[in-house]
Order: C-alpha cells, then structure tokens, then sequence
C-alpha cells in the first residue's frame, strides 16, 4: 500500500527566517502590530495551501522492477526502475530504493526528470553485491516538491523484486585448463587411453585382433571368426555431492587478509562444483547435484543443457552452511537406492575430523559399483615439514611441524580410502575448480568410468 507524507523544505526554512520573523518583531512596535500578523498570516496561509496541495503532484506515479534480477558476486551490476508519468508532464524527481545491506550501491538516492509527453521512463542503479545469495527490494521512495517549492511530498511504493546473486567463476575461469577456453570437444579432441568398453558392432575377423575380442557365439553361428569392436562411452553419469556441514563454514585464510570475510570451504567448493559441471557439459557427459548436511537438501538428477546448468546454480546460490555434522548414513543410503546406473561421485567434504572420516568409510561399501571420488581442501599450513623454504624463528618450526602431522594423517586417510576403491585428493583451496576438473578429464581419458 503506496504511503504519501510531506516535509518542509529548506525555502520554507528561508521563508520563515526572512518575513516571519521581521514580521514578529514588527508586531511588537506601536501601530504596526496589524501589519506584523497580517504578514505572519499571509505566510501561513501560503504555506497551508502549499502543503495540501503537495500530495497530489504524485497521483498516478508508479514504479515497477523486474521480477527477477540476476546478479553475480563481486560484479559490478544494474537495477532497472521503470517510473510511470500519467500526467505527460515534465516532473522532477528524487528515487531512493531500499537496498538490502548485502548490496553495496553507489548512490543511495538518484534525481531525475521525467521527461514530458513520455508516459514511461527508466532510472538505473549500478551497485555490486559482495555476497551470493536471494535478496528482495520491496520498496521504493520518491519525492517531489511542492507548486511553491516550499514542502517536498513524499510517497513511498511497493516493489516485489527478487535478487539472484550467483557464485563468480571469472577468477576460476582464468586458473582453468584450456577446455575451457576452447569450444565444444569432438570425438578426436583429446587423447583417450584404450580401445573402450561400449559395445558398437561385429565384424570379420583381421589379422592382429587378439582372442579376447573374438565373439565366440558369433563365430560359432556363422562358421567364421568375429571380432568384437567397442567404442569410447561419451555420455555418463557425473554427480557433484556437496557438504554444507560445520567444517565446510570454515574461512579460508589467506581471503580472510585480503579482506574477503565471505571466503569460506562451502564458497570454495561451489564455484568448484560449477567449474565440473561446465567440464561435464564439454564432454557430453549428464552431471548431477546432490546438496546435504544433517540431511539431503537438494537432489538434482543428472541431465545436461543449458537450462540444466541453470537449475543446479539455482540449487547452489543460496546454500549456506550448518552447523551441524554431516550425516553420511542417510546420504548414503539415499545413493544407493536412486543411482542404478555406474556414475563418477564427486565428493567435495572436509574429513579431517576423525568421527566425520570413520562414518564416510563405514559406508563406502554400499556404493561399490560407483566410481568414487573425494575432493578436499587442503587445511592452511598442512604441508610436508619444512616445504616452505623460510623459517624465521622457533614458533615456524612449530607450526610446520603442526603442519606436517596434519599431512601425515590426510595422507594415511588417502590410503586407507584407496584400499577401500576411492580416490582421494588434496586439493589447494586457491585452485580448487581447475584441479577438481582436471581430475574428471584425467578419469575420462583413462576410461576408469
């Protein structure tokens, strides 16, 4: 519901301290006292009708937004307004818009004109939204002055516009391998390791096949030896499941200095799961998204397209993290029960917590037919010892020897999840998307799939 008020300009303001108070002053000498009110209640009088005649200059104006508007994080954007002018009048106005606080505008509050004999007008707002996520703008404030220039009418409008700040994947996109900066890969495109294993056709037998590609039911209908021929498998299952437990709200130091507050693992691991999904999407492969923490959150089949990409970065750009431990027994359970089909699963979780690890190889049984791999950030400082070539001081020495026995754990965990079928990898948290997509190229080429 539009609400309209009026407050006193600064020509009022002048008004009243040039006649008003002369005329007041007037008043208190002898035989000009009628003079003095008479003058204080001509202004009056003005100002009276001034003030209720302001409300009306803004009948009819209104003002619309889409309905959705698309944002990405850290990019610098436009927010439309479309004002409507019924009169056809030139009107000058002063916009402001009630920006959530998670959208830095450059200018709080814009003035324009309508121009006259156009019953629609447009003023743009540029701003940046420093963090992904759904904002709403639901309300929009105008003012004009008053006939006499000595109040300013206000009325404020109602919007329903919604905010869809996305993950940015400009910086990822620099770090990537050149796929990503080619265009779609052909069946010659990259070099592939063995012959395949999709069946494609029978053919005669030729000098230099060897006997485990011989059809033997074939070759004993038709009298003759036939040949097997396979192809590469083109079209598979890529599934990216995402942790948004506690360990994953963790910051990421070296963003924390340079004065990012918002990088955190779950940030880290979205934009990396973007990045696999566009490697998928090059290679003809069907990705899916799975989303869970103390329970399944989002579960997104696996397709491909366009429109496809767009609904798993809409399942992604308002996950937040929980504080809660991840809950690998339903996660599980529910994999088992909906994926028949082999596919690549893609892990993206923090298991440098010895419960949270227990409970990940506890079920790692159930999805033995699956080609398994877990992608995590390597924890800050957890290096080989002294790796880094500078010590300075004692306290260096302690926190690389910290350092290391954090390694040397996350490494003996990679070999316990190898003996159990899954490849495991620690991944540089600056470099995360880029790595993590190489991997699924280096799986394709391999044909482990």
């Amino acid at each position: 519901m539009n609400a309209n008020m009026i407050v006193p300009s600064s020509r009022l303001l002048v008004l009243l301290g040039a006649v008003a108070t002369p005329a007041a002053l007037l008043a208190m000498l002898p035989g000009f006292a009628a003079l003095g009110y008479g003058l204080i209640a001509v202004i009056i009088l003005i100002a009276i009708f001034d003030a209720l005649t302001a409300p009306r200059r803004l009948d009819g104006i209104d003002a619309r937004t889409a309905e959705i508007v698309r944002m990405w994080k850290d990019r610098p954007a436009d927010i439309e307004v479309t004002l409507r002018n019924p009169s056809l009048k030139q009107i000058q106005l002063r916009i402001g818009l009630a920006f959530p606080t998670e959208i830095a505008a450059q200018e709080e509050e814009l003035a324009t004109v309508l121009p006259a004999g156009s019953e629609f007008s447009r003023v743009t707002w540029a701003c940046t939204p420093p963090k992904r996520g759904k904002y709403l703008i639901q309300r929009c404030a105008i003012e004009r002055p008053s006939t006499l220039g000595l109040w300013a009418a206000r009325k404020i409008l109602q919007l329903q516009s919604e905010i869809r700040v996305y993950p940015n994947l400009a910086a990822e996109r620099k770090k990537s391998p050149a796929f990503f900066k080619r265009g779609r890969l052909g069946a010659h495109g990259q070099r592939q390791v063995g012959k395949g294993r999709e069946f494609e056709k029978l053919r005669e037998y030729a000098p230099g096949d060897g006997f485990d590609e011989i059809d033997w039911k074939a070759t004993a209908r038709r009298g003759h030896p036939i040949t097997r021929v396979f192809q590469i498998e083109r079209t598979q299952e890529v599934y990216i499941i995402l942790d948004a437990s506690r360990l994953s709200a963790r910051p990421i130091a070296r963003d924390m200095d340079a004065g990012d507050p918002n990088a955190t693992i779950l940030e880290r691991n979205i934009t990396a799961s973007l990045m696999l999904a566009l490697a998928a999407e090059k290679q003809g492969d069907l990705f899916g998204l799975i989303t869970f923490s103390d329970r399944v959150r989002d579960f997104v089949r696996a397709r491909n397209g366009k429109a496809h990409y767009g609904a798993c970065r809409d399942a992604l750009y308002t996950l937040q993290p929980r504080l809660v431990a991840p809950d690998f027994d339903e996660l599980f359970s529910l994999l088992r029960l909906r994926l028949r089909r082999r596919a690549l699963l893609v892990f993206l979780t923090e298991l440098d917590d010895p419960i949270v690890a227990e409970t990940f190889l506890r079920n790692v049984p159930l999805l033995r037919q699956h080609l398994i791999l877990v992608g995590m950030a390597k924890p800050l400082g957890a290096q080989a010892i002294f790796e880094e070539a500078e010590v300075a001081s004692q306290d260096d020495v302690y926190r690389q020897l910290a350092g290391h026995l954090q390694w040397s754990k996350l490494r003996k965990l990679g070999r316990v999840l190898s003996s159990q079928g899954v490849r495991f990898s620690l991944l540089d948290a600056d470099t995360l998307g880029p790595q993590l997509a190489s991997l699924y190229i280096d799986f394709k080429q391999r044909q482990f799939l």
